[in-house]
């Protein structure tokens, strides 16, 4: 079996209503959204999390910014966004949280008459030094911590974000998330790239979609879901019913309930 959880939603912006949901549910755990105000590094209080973590019998992974970006050009930007993920290390440390899920950032382009020209592309040396730079700090901070930085897809992998991945991917403590309503959504661009790295894969953002249009509950879409889950049981990955409302992961629980027994 796999531990399911749900992310932090707007329809409840205290962490307790989460857990207690979460716990009601019968789900294992809840992501925070660090895109929300309360879920800033500033903001986190760890005793609180902790209290409500011990309260309600769960536990927290957690979802980096998805502006982040530590490759930019601009040094200051750059450090104040690494700064910002060594302090999620250090909260996810003191908490025992598992997994940090991460973008990679594609950066600015240029658009031409004739093609888009992403700076990354064009300065990929730099980029890709910044890369490594980032993955050797992490390593450093995480320690002997069980601790993994997933990356998860999203629009499809420039060739850069590509090189970039397995330069992360060299290190132990980064892994890969598998974000299936995206992937579906661009007809499956991502899904070899992931699959040839299976066993890096160790985090699931699952949830259904149609044409252009993710986030939906399961079973309410077009995605082949029990292929997804019986992939995510084989590599012991952990579900995150990506849904947004209460009412949608009240119906994607349910969908799992139902069919997570013939995966």
């Amino acid at each position: 079996m796999v531990d399911i959880g749900m992310p932090t939603l707007i329809e409840l912006p205290e962490i307790e209503d989460c857990a207690a949901l979460c716990s009601k549910l019968g789900l294992q755990f809840v992501e925070l959204n660090m895109n929300l105000p309360q879920y800033q590094t500033v903001s986190l209080d760890a005793d609180r999390l902790e209290a409500a973590a011990n309260r309600y019998g769960i536990y927290f992974t957690i979802h980096l910014d998805e502006n982040l970006n530590v490759s930019d050009f601009n040094p200051f930007v750059a450090q104040a966004y690494t700064r910002t993920v060594l302090e999620t290390i250090r909260i996810a440390r003191r908490l025992n949280i598992p997994v940090l899920n991460m973008h990679l950032s594609e950066g600015v382009y240029f658009t031409l008459s004739d093609r888009k020209i992403f700076l990354y592309e064009q300065y990929r040396e730099q980029y890709l030094q910044s890369i490594r730079l980032f993955r050797e700090t992490c390593e450093n901070n995480i320690g002997a911590s069980n601790l993994k930085i997933c990356i998860e897809n999203s629009s499809g992998y420039t060739d850069f974000q590509l090189l970039a991945l397995d330069l992360l991917l060299e290190s132990t403590v980064f892994a890969l998330t598998f974000d299936i309503g995206h992937d579906y959504c661009i007809n499956h661009k991502d899904e070899p790239i992931i699959i040839s790295r299976r066993d890096r894969l160790h985090h699931f953002h699952f949830h259904d979609a149609t044409a252009g249009k993710n986030h939906l509950p399961l079973g309410t879409g077009e995605i082949a879901l029990q292929k997804y889950l019986h992939l995510a049981l084989q590599c012991r990955a952990r579900l995150v019913l990506e849904t947004k409302t209460v009412e949608g992961m009240e119906r994607s629980v349910g969908w799992m309930k139902a069919h997570l027994m013939d995966a």
